[in-house]
């Protein structure tokens, strides 16, 4: 009986959540970079990543505290979140405040820069397309205006689907043959998207839409 209630005890610490508090003025640093009109189709979406390791610390639940109120943060499936541009949770030293299966002291924090889900649909013209991927260059071209040298090039979109997803993918009502997903990502260059017209069907639809960088 001893030996069964240590092993309980034991079972029962490995799954309480471990808590990770980071002062919001460290995500409004970035959020502030994405605060303007001409980069209104895009978000920042924080996570943290798992040290040693490719995948995200799992996040249980989240909040954004003040001493007079709390916030709650929706956790998306890919253990992502977005939080609001207000300069007033800044001031008043706002904390995030999230429970992580992993210890803390594992998880680095990962900044994504994407689309906003909301615009994300089965059909998407190429021109929507397009425009993507000039606030895509807007962003990097803000980035880059004092550190060049260090800022990767955009050089397309990258559609990802969700892992049991074999998408098809048409364009102008036509089965696509020059385009491939590989490892569920589909790449559409810029090259691409500046020499096709009309429209994109993709069944199913994306799951996430981001950008694709050159790394040498």
């Amino acid at each position: 009986m001893k030996y069964a209630v240590i092993l309980f005890t034991l079972l029962t610490a490995s799954v309480i959540a471990e808590p990770l508090n980071v002062d919001y003025g460290a995500f409004y640093s970035h959020l502030r970079k994405i605060d303007d009109k001409k980069l209104d189709k895009l978000e920042f979406a924080f996570g943290f990543k798992l040290v040693g390791e490719t995948r995200l610390c799992q996040i249980n639940s989240g909040l954004i505290h003040t001493q007079k109120v709390d916030l709650p943060i929706h956790i998306r499936d890919d253990n992502r979140f977005v939080l609001p541009t207000e300069k007033a949770l800044k001031l008043a030293d706002a904390q995030v405040q999230l429970d992580l299966v992993e210890p803390a002291n594992q998880c680095d924090m990962s900044v994504q820069i994407q689309v906003k889900p909301e615009l994300i649909q089965s059909n998407l013209s190429i021109t929507a397309l397009s425009a993507i991927m000039e606030q895509f260059d807007q962003f990097f071209d803000d980035m880059g205006s004092f550190l060049s040298f260090l800022m990767p090039s955009p050089e397309g979109i990258l559609l990802q689907f969700k892992s049991d997803q074999v998408p098809q993918i048409s364009v102008n009502n036509k089965l696509s043959t020059d385009l491939t997903v590989n490892q569920h990502q589909l790449i559409l260059t810029r090259n691409w998207l500046s020499t096709h017209q009309g429209e994109m069907r993709f069944v199913p639809a994306p799951n996430k839409i981001s950008v694709y960088v050159n790394q040498d």
